[in-house]
């Protein structure tokens, strides 16, 4: 697996699930920049995507994993930003999709919907999944073009 910069964030329902992620990711020896919540209170799930996705969308960090409640509410939040694909996954054979077909730069997880164990196993399949290319990134690319001009033809 080559090496990697993770940004992670998560907002408050996600916020015990991205404490397990980072020692997992400690474990596994890869760089990450935790970009909050830093406490369980309350905090709107925009406040945390938004910012991380932009992050991901310059180049500061190689991917990025969000966590919610649902993980719905941070991937419609973070694919508001161009370059971004934000996967969210509650199974090992679509986040090795994500990556092999979509090129997914981000993976959502949903706390309230997946267990630690579990969103471990995807981590790991998304981390070492790579992108195939091919006519796969003749779909991405179309992907860029509609976000460059709004275009859908």
């Amino acid at each position: 697996m080559e090496l990697l910069k993770i940004a992670v964030g998560s907002d408050h329902g996600g916020f015990n699930l991205k404490k397990i992620i980072i020692e997992h990711l400690k474990e596994k020896g890869i760089d990450y920049e935790d970009l909050g919540c830093f406490t369980p209170d309350s905090v709107d799930y925009p406040d945390i995507a938004f910012p991380l996705a932009k992050r991901v969308a310059k180049g500061e960090f190689d991917r990025g994993i969000i966590i919610c409640g649902t993980g719905i509410g941070v991937s419609i939040v973070a694919n508001k930003v161009p370059g971004i694909r934000a996967a969210v996954c509650s199974d090992c054979f679509s986040a090795k999709a994500s990556r092999e077909h979509n090129d997914a730069n981000i993976l959502t997880l949903g706390e309230r919907v997946i267990g630690p164990g579990l969103a471990k196993e995807i981590l790991d399949v998304w981390l070492e999944a790579e992108f195939q290319g091919g006519r796969h990134e003749t779909r991405v690319n179309k992907i860029k073009i509609i976000e460059g001009d709004g275009a859908v033809n």
